[in-house]
């Protein structure tokens, strides 16, 4: 197999995978916000009567570019995810890590499901990834971080590097050695990184997309270089991305073709042609 980006319904894509094949797959499905996620792209041109005031006094206009949008509610939830996650569970590998990504709205049911559905001792970790960007209500404690579920297909024997994971600065540096403080400590279940910046070199405009770090952080964890990943709600295609640049292989799967061809474009200069 190549890498390969495909357009289709992810259930019956993966249905057609073989049993074993993948070492980490990472589902970043809907969060079943119950609204239509929209993006519009924005540009700005230089301008003396335009809208926005930038650095130097200088006038900017504002132009409205490509929307983007997807539907974002479902009415049974856990019964719209259990099927795929069976399928996922299956093409894993003995030595295989499974990663959903969810927010506070789902991620307690989906975790009662998923101990059913392969037992509660294969629950590996709930890793918090938490971000500071965005509005913040007065009526609650704003909602700031994701939920990713971390399950592993045996738990004696699941592949797991943490020599390959990149290191945090330690919050206090006084309290250890200065070789400890220069190399940095390892990630705890609670991941402090910053969203796809607005104007960041990253960023395609998907409504979905995540930040390249926290999906490195996985892959380099959970896959050996020239393995096999899969993500079968791929939006943007930043596991692909990630996958590329360390030498893994990948399997990107969306129903949306907005979003296959942003994959497209972003993995353009992959070493291998992908075929929708």
């Amino acid at each position: 197999m190549r890498n390969r980006v495909v357009l289709g319904d992810n259930l019956e894509v993966v249905r057609s995978l073989p049993d074993g094949a993948f070492r980490m797959a990472y589902l970043d499905p809907p969060f079943n916000t119950g609204q239509r996620r929209r993006h519009v792209a924005l540009t700005t041109t230089r301008d003396e009567g335009g809208d926005r005031t930038g650095f130097g006094g200088r006038r900017y206009a504002t132009v409205a570019g490509e929307h983007r949008s997807y539907d974002d509610a479902f009415d049974d939830y856990v019964g719209f995810l259990q099927p795929r996650l069976a399928e996922v569970w299956r093409v894993l590998d003995d030595q295989g890590t499974l990663y959903v990504h969810l927010d506070y709205r789902e991620v307690h049911h989906v975790k009662v499901m998923l101990d059913a559905m392969v037992g509660r001792r294969c629950f590996l970790n709930e890793v918090i990834w938490a971000y500071d960007y965005g509005a913040r209500s007065r009526r609650r404690w704003p909602a700031k971080h994701d939920n990713i579920l971390v399950y592993v297909k045996d738990p004696d024997r699941y592949w797991f590097d943490s020599e390959s994971v990149d290191r945090e600065p330690y919050m206090a540096p006084g309290l250890v050695t200065p070789e400890k403080a220069a190399r940095g400590k390892l990630p705890t279940d609670v991941w402090w990184h910053t969203i796809v910046s607005p104007t960041g070199r990253e960023k395609t405009g998907y409504p979905t997309q995540k930040p390249e770090g926290v999906l490195r952080r996985i892959v380099s964890a959970s896959s050996r270089p020239g393995g096999w990943c899969l993500d079968p709600f791929a939006g943007s295609g930043t596991l692909g991305a990630v996958c590329r640049a360390l030498g893994r292989r990948f399997v990107l799967i969306d129903s949306n073709p907005v979003a296959v061809e942003v994959m497209r474009e972003r993995l353009a200069s992959a070493a291998d042609r992908m075929p929708v």
